[in-house]
């Protein structure tokens, strides 16, 4: 009789742990086969974690990692792995024919720092050389080179830009407003686990969150690239003059990253 009862409860018990660890399944909407693998190179260490989430900025935030205005991260995917590397800003002193400027850059090399900066560096000769690497305090001086010749001037990637620019808003039409905005990506399931936007309907691509108070919910965009957005979405951490792009695909997200973007509204 108690052998009996012994094997009714180990049973029971046995049920109990299935179901619990099934439940816990469901709630967290986590599965191992669902984590994807990142390893974060920041303020000299490194960390490897395993992450559902898409978005760098949540992955960073999840680790407790803070960006500054100034700092910045780059991605890169190895194999079945992502790496996100952080760049804090720091101050570093610009010489230009005797006069000095300090400027605060999280860029890892003198010659991303300057073109960030604006500089032509076809005008310059620089010290240290454009492959160095920035470090705090830093004092980089630049020589004007003889005049260039015509042509080279009007070459810039500035003019490049520029026909791209215009070669996209041909492809729109008619537009009412268009706006820089910081831009991010998203999955569908990032927002809730049942994959809904915050007007109600499913998150796929073609969906933007949106601060409503800049872009009211239901506008029509359009993003070069990216195509044609409906505003349906929101996100704590989508304030002012910034959007989230739904993508369907993982590597897409993370290839993406954060930029800053021109969004068209439609009429």
């Amino acid at each position: 009789m108690n052998l009996r009862k012994i094997s009714r409860n180990t049973k029971r018990k046995a049920v109990l742990s299935l179901m619990l660890a099934s439940f816990m399944m469901l709630t967290t909407g986590f599965t191992q086969k669902d984590a994807y693998h990142v390893k974060i190179e920041v303020d000299g260490r490194i960390i490897d974690t395993h992450t559902t989430t898409v978005t760098p900025e949540r992955i960073l935030r999840h680790e407790g990692i803070s960006l500054g205005d100034h700092d910045e991260y780059r991605l890169r995917k190895v194999n079945n792995q992502t790496e996100i590397t952080v760049y804090r800003a720091v101050p570093v002193t610009i010489e230009v024919e005797g006069k000095k400027r300090e400027v605060m850059t999280s860029k890892p090399t003198v010659e991303e720092a300057l073109l960030d900066l604006g500089y032509d560096l076809e005008e310059y000769d620089v010290t240290p050389g454009l492959e160095s690497t920035i470090h705090e305090n830093i004092d980089i001086t630049l020589t004007a080179r003889p005049a260039r010749i015509e042509e080279e001037a009007e070459a810039g990637t500035g003019s490049r830009d520029a026909e791209l620019m215009e070669a996209s808003v041909d492809d729109i039409g008619n537009y009412s407003d268009a706006m820089i905005m910081e831009a991010t990506a998203y999955l569908p399931t990032d927002g809730s686990p049942q994959g809904l936007t915050a007007s109600g309907i499913p998150a796929q691509r073609g969906i933007a969150a949106v601060d409503p108070d800049v872009i009211p919910l239901g506008t029509r965009l359009y993003i070069p690239g990216y195509g044609e957005a409906l505003a349906a979405d929101t996100g704590g951490a989508i304030i002012g003059n910034k959007i989230d792009l739904c993508m369907e695909d993982y590597g897409e997200c993370m290839e993406f990253g954060r930029r800053d973007i021109t969004v068209y509204v439609l009429y």
